[in-house]
This record gives structure tokens, sequence and C-alpha cells, in this order.
């Protein structure tokens, strides 16, 4: 996400979560030919029960706790934090940043998972999208047709795979994470060139999810205290070194939460896939916050 998309941050007496944010344990976009798998079903589409036996119901959701307000001067410790990171370039002042960010910007790691929603729900749709392109001929509940993807471009690929998982909605939302996908999938192919983007490996959705989620969180942060470092930083070229210091420093706290919950190399249901991801932010959020004082 360009710089010039950074802003002055969500200010006070506002909603921690704003109300268009999905709840992070929405079911992702289910997979084309049929969805979880793991509750297996009789030829007429209803679960399994021993005979005689009705149907257990459904539990009942836990409910959330109340979306807290956002304190006046929620990004004061965060951007004083991270305006002495792009002076000096001292990752402790950096991870305090984020962490203030974390604590008292977003409300906590748990609050701050939630307002990452959107990143996890799209997360779990992006992996089954991949999922389902590599296995079949269409996916997104039929949005991508492999068929029609054949022979074109990989920008033309990629173009598709951000209109079919996350449509404009008009929303900032919404436009951090397309921008997102597009990174993610773009990177994948500079790491791995001959990689087919219609039949990638199951390792290699994996590390499509780790960067789309590490550059979600990313652009949040940038749009809310952003600016801090834009403004702090000695010269452009040291800003824009700056700001990929911070991304990279998210990848990596991303990555190593993933890789701890994900067995490499494992298929996984979609369910079990949707827990992973929201571990994953909720764990990543808990590690940004331990680094504020």
């Amino acid at each position: 996400m360009g710089t010039s998309r950074s802003s002055g941050g969500s200010p006070g007496n506002v909603p921690m979560v704003p109300p268009w944010t999905p709840d992070p344990a929405a079911p992702a976009v289910p997979a084309a030919g049929g969805g979880d798998d793991s509750s297996p079903t009789d030829e007429g589409g209803a679960p399994e029960t021993p005979t005689g036996s009705p149907a257990a119901p459904p539990p009942a959701p836990t409910p959330l706790a109340p979306v807290p307000i956002a304190p006046a001067g929620r990004f004061v410790g965060a951007r004083l934090n991270l305006g002495k990171f792009a002076g000096s370039g001292d990752k402790r002042e950096m991870q305090r940043g984020v962490g203030h960010y974390t604590r008292k910007g977003l409300g906590g790691a748990v609050t701050a998972a939630r307002r990452m929603g959107g990143a996890s729900v799209t997360a779990g749709g992006l992996y089954n999208a991949l999922t389902d392109l590599a296995g079949g001929d269409t996916a997104a509940d039929g949005r991508l047709d492999r068929n029609v993807l054949q022979g074109t471009t990989a920008g033309q690929v990629i173009a598709a795979i951000v209109e079919a998982v996350s449509p404009v909605d008009g929303t900032q939302d919404v436009e951090a994470s397309r921008d997102a996908i597009q990174d993610s999938l773009s990177q994948l192919l500079t790491d791995f060139p001959d990689a087919d983007l219609l039949a990638l490996t199951n390792e290699q959705r994996w590390l499509v999810v780790e960067g789309y989620l590490a550059c979600d969180i990313y652009n949040r942060i940038m749009l809310d205290v952003g600016k801090a470092i834009q403004e702090k930083a000695p010269t452009s070229t040291v800003a824009l070194q700056r700001l990929k210091d911070v991304k990279d420093y998210v990848r990596e706290t991303v990555s190593a939460r993933l890789n701890k919950l994900h067995a490499k190399g494992a298929e996984v249901t979609q369910k079990r896939m949707g827990e992973i991801i929201r571990a994953t932010v909720t764990e990543t959020f808990e590690v940004f916050e331990s680094y504020a004082e």
C-alpha cells in the first residue's frame, strides 16, 4: 500500500471495532464443491446420527464482549515511539510503537483481532478459492472459472482472484484487503517464478495466506499511525526503509505464529483452517502488545 494512503488515524470516542467489521468467527467463502468436510452426511445431505436419535442442535454461539469505546489520544504512544524509530532505526522503538498501537490504539490483542475480523474472513476465503482452483474448474461460488482464466496473464489471474475474494464495497478496510491479496500473490510469483496461480501447491497456498494476513495487518497499522514514520524520518528514502522494516517485522511475527499453529504440508478442513487463521491474528497482536511499556 502506498504511503500516500496513510491517514491521521481513527479518532477517539468511537467504537474500537466498527459495526461493519465481520465477526472473525464467521465462515469463510465455502468451497465450490461442498464446503467443510468435518461433518459426515448421508445421501440426503443431512448429518449422520445413530438410528432413532434426533440430530443434536448446534451449540449456541458464545456472545462477544461489548466493543469498547476508543479513548481520546488513543494513538499518542504509538506515534511517539514510531516517530523515534523513524529517526533512529532502533527496532525496540518500533516494537514499542506497535505495542502501544495494539494495547491502547486498538484496545488490546483480543479487540485488535476483532478489528481485523474482515482480514480473518477474507484469508479463509482466499485459501478456499485457491484450493478450489487447484482442484477443480470453479471457485468462490462460481466467481472464478479456471477454464476461462487458462491462457491469461498472471496479472489478469490476480485481478480476477482479488475481485472474487474481496469485491469493492467502498470501505477503507476492503481497499486495504484488496491491496493485500494482490501483494501476497505478486510476492509468491517473485519467490516462485514458475508457480501456477491456477494450481498452487498446498505450501504455496499457505504462503499466500501468510503474506495476505501480514500485509493486511501492516496496512491497518499504516492507515492509523503510518504518518508518524513518514513525518519524522530524516529523508524520504529513510522513510521507505523504515516502513519496510515495519512490514518485515509484521510478516516475521505472522509467519512464526502461523507456522506454530499449522503443520507444514498438512491439508486441513475449512473449519480448522478458520481456527488457525483467527488464532494467528490474535497471537500476532499478543506478541505486539507484549512490547508495550
